[in-house]
């Protein structure tokens, strides 16, 4: 969080304060901002188009990647601000290790291997939404009157809501049939 007269000589997007002035700091967040824009874009593409070959797994895919230069671009901006945001960069790598296991679930294809997926990949999106919250709710419509822990609780109870509810309803995740795509 930054202080009172930190967000006086903060530049301001979106109503949302910039902690660093630094060129360097704000080429790596706009790179960032851009990364984590498509992750949460293809993420949800790869949530809603059927599970078929060709559509889910490119959507799938650009997701990885893009949560891959989130969390590299985290990592360099905890590393400057480790004080403000160590959270952050916990939550980054929790996200990032979650899609790893869901990836290698489905390349694998070992028993259970759909479940492992639909949980990696669902717990690595709700924890992405989860740092976003964290790190800008209090500058958000709508979030700002909420206290600060409904930063942490609104995305992780519908997040695991809808990853249980798949879980539990998805015709893949119930099957014990290997799907090869």
């Amino acid at each position: 969080m930054i202080s009172s007269a930190e967000f006086a000589q903060a530049i301001t997007v979106a109503g949302i304060p910039l902690p660093s002035r630094t060129p360097l700091f704000l080429a790596i967040l706009a790179v960032h901002v851009a990364a984590g824009l498509v992750a949460v874009a293809t993420g949800l593409a790869a949530m809603l188009v059927p599970k078929r070959p060709r559509r889910h797994p490119r959507f799938g895919t650009a997701y990885y990647y893009a949560l891959t230069v989130v969390a590299l671009t985290m990592a360099v901006l905890a590393a400057i601000r480790w004080k403000d945001d160590r959270v952050l960069f916990a939550l980054g790598v929790a996200a990032f290790a979650a899609a790893a296991v869901g990836r290698s679930a489905v390349r694998r294809r070992s028993h259970g291997w759909a479940r492992l997926h639909i949980a990696g990949m669902g717990t690595s999106y709700t924890l992405l939404l989860v740092a976003f919250y964290v790190d800008n709710g209090a500058h958000l419509p709508l979030w700002r009157s909420l206290p600060a822990v409904s930063y942490w609780l609104v995305p992780t109870v519908v997040g695991g809501f809808l990853i249980a509810r798949t879980l539990l309803t998805h015709p893949i995740a119930k099957s014990r049939v290997r799907m090869d795509w």
